[in-house]
């Protein structure tokens, strides 16, 4: 017995320490394409967010190396960190502050031998952005971060009682002004558009994409939709006890996980067996147990 628990231990550490190989190659597999996306795209076309932005605006101004301004400028953010938000959420960033303006400046020998100068811009904003949010959905997804505005967002909706969104925006909002005004509207166009994929691309690494649809269904004709759900569509179904929030009346909640092909036909239906139904969709980004 003894030996089966010391065994079961060493697998439990074995498993843990491969957990965390595996983060640490995806943050620097995220970190890699970060820096090539920047490199190749995001400084040919101007396209600015965030420390890599403003770097932009300041090597224009100044002839500063962008990676050591975003060194720099990171450094300094930290500390600020560590000021205002403490040791624990500043060693969140520590590593992706210092390792990626290192490695945009490892990375800039590639430049030369990529030709990109035929491509449309608007192509090479997508396509930064494009590579720019798969990168960052792996370094957040490993559970670090690459520091800069990120601290700065932090920072904001700790002290001015905001929403991390609400931050961001606050942020991002004021580098796309310095934008417009260092390299006019065009290029300001180009950055909202590149804040945007790159928000959006980061998102689905993250989470992953909804290949099911979760409904959450009230419904004074239960026996319909039930008998609809499992025999025509062959989907369980469970129903949950609530209770209104203002009536008090207690009501039963059908709840049904369906593919996402199947989504719109759902709902026309519903429809069809109860016009007064209520019900709620939402993304389910992951099932599994059960039969």
């Amino acid at each position: 017995m003894i030996f089966k628990r010391k065994k079961e231990h060493v697998q439990t550490v074995n498993d843990v320490q491969q957990s965390k190989i595996v983060r640490f190659a995806q943050f620097l597999s995220g970190i890699f394409i970060i820096s090539v996306a920047y490199n190749i795209f995001m400084k040919a076309t101007n396209a600015m967010y965030g420390i890599g932005g403003v770097a932009i605006v300041v090597h224009k101004i100044f002839n500063v190396q962008n990676y050591l301004f975003i060194l720099i400028a990171n450094i300094l953010l930290l500390l600020l960190s560590y000021i205002l938000l403490g040791k624990k959420v500043t060693a969140r960033s520590a590593l992706g502050s210092i390792i990626y303006p290192l490695c945009i400046h490892f990375t800039e020998w590639m430049v030369p031998h990529v030709h990109i100068s035929n491509l449309e811009v608007i192509v090479m904003v997508v396509s930064g952005a494009i590579a720019t949010g798969f990168g960052l959905g792996l370094v957040f997804r490993s559970g670090y971060t690459t520091g800069g505005t990120d601290i700065l967002d932090q920072i904001i909706s700790k002290y001015l009682k905001l929403s991390i969104g609400k931050a961001m925006i606050i942020v991002d909002g004021l580098v796309i002004v310095l934008c417009s005004l260092a390299f006019g509207f065009e290029v300001m166009v180009y950055s909202i558009i590149t804040l945007y994929i790159v928000s959006l691309i980061s998102d689905k690494v993250i989470i992953g994409i909804s290949q099911s649809k979760v409904f959450y269904i009230i419904t004074d004709n239960e026996t319909s939709v039930k008998k609809y759900l499992i025999q025509k569509l062959n989907h369980g179904v469970t129903v949950l006890q609530g209770r209104g929030g203002y009536t008090g009346d207690n009501q039963k909640v059908i709840m049904c996980i369906i593919p996402t092909r199947e989504y719109h036909a759902v709902k026309e239906e519903i429809k069809k067996l109860d016009p007064n139904a209520f019900f709620l969709v939402t993304d389910s980004y992951e099932v599994s147990g059960g039969a």
